[in-house]
């Protein structure tokens, strides 16, 4: 009996990559803005992300003393941005419990930090693809949340950001989103505020990116500046001989 399991098991495994490859070979995504290096867009996003996400989803890499690196002292992040720590070295977690989380949902909503990474595909950039994905919900009464998406069909997750957005209806004639119910926001609005966020969990995935690119140009620099120095002995050594 153990074995027959096991067997359907290994064979589910071998069919998984095929299954995912067909069904993302039409997966369009669109460009997620580069906000890195914008510390008022990053503020932005880590407010969306701390209001709208830190519900359900944690950032267990990140600690919220991190965020004085966009540019936040310890008593702006103290007073708006910490809601589920006391002390502002703690990790940026959910306040559920796990336990509680699974009764709630069924399963545990994922850990975010390394989401932007972990969504990096073939199609684009991680960014991208959290990019379309918070725009690509619509309603379908069919599923248990009321919400659906065009790029995760049957998502689990119900639309945390459908009060900015509206509300989307998908056309089964032409496959497109069409906005049924106006939100809070203009699209182009609603647009703004997702690069934010998105921009700040890929930053929350590698804070140290930004120092890393800076260093990177320093070091070239340094080397371009060697190599001249380097070329002007060798011609001064070498001048002499023939």
């Amino acid at each position: 009996m153990k074995a027959n399991i096991m067997k359907k098991f290994l064979l589910a495994l071998l069919f998984v990559p095929v299954t995912v490859f067909a069904s993302g070979a039409a997966l369009h995504l669109d460009r997620a803005p580069d906000i890195q290096g914008d510390q008022p867009a990053l503020q932005n996003g880590a407010k969306l992300f701390v209001n709208y996400c830190l519900n359900c989803h944690g950032l267990s890499f990140m600690r919220y003393n991190r965020l004085t690196e966009l540019g936040l002292t310890d008593q702006q992040v103290r007073e708006n941005l910490m809601f589920t720590a006391d002390k502002i070295g703690e990790q940026m977690r959910v306040a559920a419990r796990p336990a509680e989380q699974k009764k709630w949902f069924g399963v545990m909503p994922p850990d975010l930090s390394l989401v932007a990474r972990a969504r990096a595909s073939e199609h684009g950039s991680g960014a991208d693809w959290l990019y379309t994905y918070l725009r690509s919900f619509y309603r379908d009464d069919q599923r248990p949340t009321g919400w659906n998406n065009a790029i995760f069909p049957n998502v689990g997750m119900p639309h945390i950001l459908w009060e900015l957005q509206g509300q989307q209806a998908l056309n089964h004639e032409t496959h497109k989103l069409d906005l049924a119910v106006p939100g809070q926001l203009s699209t182009t609005e609603y647009d703004k505020q997702v690069g934010d966020l998105v921009g700040f969990l890929v930053w929350a995935g590698e804070p140290a990116a930004g120092f890393r690119r800076h260093l990177g140009y320093v070091v070239l620099g340094f080397l371009v500046i060697l190599f001249g120095v380097s070329y002007a002995l060798k011609k001064a050594y070498w001048k002499d001989i023939k």
